[in-house]
């Protein structure tokens, strides 16, 4: 469907059609409410877990409406009559939509499809998100899943909206932003996202599948095509855009650590073709060669924890920072063993746990991992920068904010990047100068004292982070006493100087332990500058 020049990709799909659709869909009010709307929240939930049953018996008293027939088709993979589909279609018509390669038409008694019964060749769905800027929804072109196939996905699937995607999505900031590239953009989500920030993007794939439907998604939602708009070209990771530099790149990169052995299926959307966790070391090392002064990188990943030199997971991602002279903040969110591991990604590709398959899978995985001294697999996001001042105190952080691996908070993304503009701000500043700072305390944080009762004092103190990672501090009263009285209007030393005489300690023994917590509170965002 592409014509291919210089690894650039040109859409094929016709104009009229792609605005058909999109005037169809926008009429039948094909949005993530309404479709919830239709059948229920039981039945919405339900179907997050690949039920389709309280859906589908929610629709036997929807009638035949443009919404239902869309959500029977795409959302629950069932075949409608072709009639319906042409009254839910109005502008596209049943042939239009067989020419979009969105269904098939089987039993057709006549023209255009009367008579016969329509089934979905591709996932086409609605998306709905909010970030800093507001809402915003969407359709989505991907591969049909396995609850619509009832089997194990094929090698070259193109996966739709995620829990990565999602979770990627999150950390994008919302800032604007020049050239951004998506690397890797599979159905196109992340060049959606970023559209809506920058003056340029280049979506890259290895996937000529991906760059067809991601063409599709992009043009649905209004996105042009080319210079200014979305450039799709074909290639393995940065081939595609060697010698370029961007403002900003976004990756969810195939990071699925997969046995290069006979019999282990490889899958596309996952699967970048390297040993162990070298796809990741070779985006990030890559990404200094591709940013611009000042600019960043957002990206999900995993690394390995390896028997001897180079175990700790986290130390192998600085190694690979540090060597690319970039800064990164660095967050593990969740660590598996590798037999955990393997089940996860075995059971992804279609593999019931239990069965011959899945134990003949395993012992491949184990044999990888033990072969290679891999005694766990660590989960996160990756945030860098190449320095604007190579000079300047870098920033990088690596820390474990262990959690389950699911979507980031919303807008993680601005707030790592505020870290990094409050790192900036001080990092260069000896303790006389940070002691001359104004600070305020951020409006989302909150105290939280615990006291046995009849006792003088609190027990306990901490305080507490509404948004970013919602991080909590252990604090004691010289801590806590200084960021209560955060408003902008003393100094750090002032308030330092205060609170020695509060507590009746020494003040420069009380600076030297407070000044550090300030520095670090300052980044990861409970103090702000006045």
């Amino acid at each position: 469907m592409f014509a291919c020049s210089n690894r650039r990709v040109q859409d094929a799909h016709p104009e009229p059609l792609v605005a058909a659709l999109r005037a169809d869909l926008t009429a039948a009010d094909y949005t993530v409410d309404a479709v919830r709307r239709l059948w229920g929240d039981e039945a919405d939930a339900a179907l997050r877990r690949h039920d389709r049953v309280p859906a589908r018996r929610a629709l036997r008293s929807a009638g035949e409406s443009p919404l239902a027939t869309l959500a029977r088709l795409f959302l629950l993979a069932d075949a409608v009559p072709a009639d319906s589909l042409a009254a839910a279609l109005p502008a596209l018509g049943v042939e239009g939509a067989r020419e979009l390669g969105l269904v098939a038409v089987e039993g057709a008694a006549g023209a255009g499809g009367a008579g016969g019964a329509a089934r979905a060749l591709l996932d086409l769905r609605p998306y709905s998100t909010i970030d800093t800027t507001g809402a915003v929804s969407w359709w989505i072109v991907s591969d049909l899943g396995e609850l619509a196939t009832g089997g194990p996905l094929d090698a070259g699937h193109v996966l739709g909206v995620g829990g990565a995607s999602v979770t990627l999505s999150s950390l994008i900031p919302t800032s604007e932003v020049g050239r951004v590239l998506d690397l890797g953009t599979g159905c196109g989500i992340q060049s959606l996202h970023a559209a809506r920030h920058a003056r340029g993007i280049v979506a890259t794939d290895l996937s000529a599948r991906a760059a067809e439907l991601a063409s599709l998604t992009l043009r649905l939602n209004g996105i042009e095509l080319g210079p200014g708009g979305v450039e799709l070209r074909l290639g393995d990771l940065y081939a595609p855009v060697a010698g370029e530099r961007f403002d900003r790149i976004v990756s969810n990169p195939p990071f699925v650590i997969t046995p290069r052995r006979e019999g282990v299926p490889v899958f596309e959307y996952r699967d970048g073709g390297r040993v162990g966790d070298g796809i990741v070391e070779e985006v990030v090392r890559g990404a200094a060669d591709h940013l611009v002064p000042g600019g960043t990188a957002h990206l999900l990943g995993n690394w390995e924890y390896r028997d001897g030199f180079g175990g700790d997971g986290l130390a192998r991602v600085r190694r690979w920072v540090e060597e690319a002279g970039l800064e990164a903040w660095v967050v593990e969110r969740e660590r598996q063993s590798p037999a955990e591991y393997a089940e996860t990604w075995i059971r992804d590709g279609g593999t019931p746990v239990g069965s011959t398959s899945f134990e003949a899978l395993a012992d491949e995985w184990l044999d990888d991992f033990a072969a290679r001294g891999v005694t766990g697999v660590g989960f996160g996001y990756v945030v860098l920068r190449r320095p604007l001042d190579p000079a300047a105190p870098p920033l990088r952080r690596f820390e474990r904010l262990l959690d389950p691996l699911g979507s980031a908070p919303t807008g993680i993304g601005d707030h790592l990047m505020a870290g990094f503009a409050a790192h900036d701000a001080i990092a260069a500043l000896d303790d006389a100068a940070l002691a001359e700072l104004r600070l305020q305390v951020a409006p989302d944080v909150t105290e939280e004292r615990h006291q046995w009762p009849g006792a003088d004092g609190p027990t306990v103190m901490r305080l507490r982070q509404g948004g970013g990672f919602a991080r909590t501090i252990d604090a004691d009263a010289a801590l806590v006493g200084l960021v209560g009285a955060s408003d902008g209007e003393l100094t750090v030393g002032q308030l330092v100087g205060a609170l020695a005489q509060l507590l009746d300690v020494d003040e420069a023994a009380l600076a030297a332990d407070v000044l550090p917590r300030v520095r670090e509170l300052v980044v990861t965002g409970f103090l702000s500058l006045a």
